[in-house]
C-alpha cells in the first residue's frame, strides 16, 4: 500500500513525531491511522527506556498560577542539552505539567516514591475488603485496589487534565521520542492559600 504525504502529515499533526517515524509507523500499520498511533505509543516507551540512563544536565522550570491567584505550581523538567531546554515545545510541556500539578495536587512522582508506611496502611484497609474472596484471587484484587487508590496521587500515572486519553508519563515519554534525549520531571512543588 502506498502511504501518502497527507497521511503522514495527519499522523504528524496528531502526534508531533518526526515525518520518518510517522511514515514507518504507517507502513507497518498498512496505512491504518489508529494502528500507527498504537505503534508510535509503543515505540515511545521503548525510546524512553533506552535513554533513561543518560545524564540530565539542562532543563526548564514550568510554572502555573491559577486565575484566582490561590494555587500555584512549579515543575523542573530536566533534559540533556540546552538545545532541547530552550525549545518552545519543551518549555510548553513543563508549563502543562505545572498546570497538572496545580490542578491535581499529586503526592508522588513515581509509584516507587510511595512510602512503605503509606503502602502498608492502604493494604491494611483494602485487605478487609478482599476477605471472603477466593484465595487465588485475593492478591490480584488487592493489587488492583491499591493501584486504583494510588493512581490519582502519582503524577506520572495521572491522566492529563486536557486530554484524559494520555497520562503525564506518556507525555514525558513522547517528549523523549520527539527530542531524542532523556527527559524527566526532576521535581515539582504546589502551593495554595487554603
Amino acid at each position: 500500500m502506498e502511504i501518502t504525504s497527507a497521511q503522514i502529515k495527519e499522523l504528524r499533526d496528531q502526534t508531533g513525531i518526526s515525518v520518518m517515524q510517522c511514515k514507518k509507523a504507517l507502513e507497518e500499520a498498512s496505512g491504518d491511522m489508529e494502528k500507527a498511533i498504537v505503534i508510535l505509543k509503543k515505540r515511545r516507551s521503548e525510546a524512553a527506556d533506552k535513554k533513561s540512563d543518560r545524564e540530565l544536565g539542562a532543563g526548564a522550570v514550568g510554572s502555573y498560577i491559577h486565575n484566582t491567584n490561590e494555587v500555584a505550581a512549579l515543575v523542573v523538567l530536566a533534559c540533556e542539552t540546552d538545545f532541547v531546554a530552550k525549545n518552545p515545545e519543551f518549555i510548553s510541556l513543563a508549563k502543562e505539567v505545572a498546570m497538572q500539578v496545580a490542578a491535581t495536587n499529586p503526592k508522588y512522582l513515581h509509584k516507587d516514591a510511595v512510602s512503605a508506611e503509606s503502602l502498608e496502611a492502604a493494604k491494611a484497609v483494602f485487605s478487609a475488603e478482599v476477605e471472603g474472596k477466593p484465595e487465588e484471587m485475593k492478591a490480584k484484587i488487592l493489587e488492583g485496589k491499591l493501584a486504583s487508590y494510588f493512581k490519582d496521587m502519582i503524577l506520572m500515572e495521572q491522566p492529563f487534565i486536557k486530554n484524559p486519553d494520555t497520562t503525564i508519563g506518556e507525555m514525558v515519554n513522547g517528549a523523549v521520542q520527539k527530542f531524542g534525549e532523556n527527559i524527566s520531571i526532576a521535581s515539582f512543588h504546589r502551593s495554595s492559600v487554603k
